[in-house]
């Protein structure tokens, strides 16, 4: 495992949107995170995007993973696109 754990799959309040999302990505990247993990991680990653798109961090900081990158484009521009109908 990486070493930000995550370790429930359920939704933790105390948590800010960066940290959740951080601590989703780490465990989607991490070979070792089991595919069933990966799959529950993948709805709260996205639920945080509205908020980080908001606080302007994909302005400040890029995605390194290519994969993890380019699915993340492709949602926050469907969240664009969404906003403008």
């Amino acid at each position: 495992m990486s070493p930000i754990q995550l370790v429930s799959v359920k939704p933790d309040v105390s948590r800010s949107p960066l940290e959740t999302f951080v601590a989703c990505a780490h465990q989607m990247l991490d070979p070792a995170t089991p595919e069933p993990v990966r799959r529950a991680m993948e709805p709260r990653l996205l639920a945080q995007l509205p908020a980080l798109r908001a606080l302007g961090v994909f302005d400040l900081f890029d995605v390194r993973d290519p994969a993890l990158r380019a699915w993340l484009e492709d949602e926050l521009a469907e969240l664009v696109a969404m906003g403008r109908q």
